[in-house]
């Protein structure tokens, strides 16, 4: 695992939550919101779940880190599973 900070995770913190022994999902939950807030409101976050999934997700399949920017990149992307939330899908 790489111990440089990356732009997507300048701070380390999905990182550390990988090397942290027995992390929960509510563990992973405050770590990845902390992680969240840590951006600039226009920061591409879809974007940069999709990275942190390709770098940590194979080979931590199990993690509930990876479960969790797993869930995040598939709402990201709500139409890519053919499921439609809010206002478009009332409208329909």
């Amino acid at each position: 695992m790489n111990d440089q900070p990356s732009q997507m995770d300048p701070r380390g913190l999905i990182r550390e939550s990988y090397r942290m022994q027995g992390v929960s999902a509510a563990e992973c939950r405050s770590i990845f919101l902390d992680w969240v807030l840590g951006f600039e409101r226009d920061f591409d976050l879809a974007a940069a779940m999709a990275a942190l999934l390709g770098e940590y997700g194979d080979a931590h399949p199990d993690h509930p880190m990876t479960r969790l920017l797993r869930e995040g990149v598939s709402s990201a992307h709500p139409g890519a599973h053919g499921r439609q939330r809010g206002r478009r899908r009332r409208m329909s």
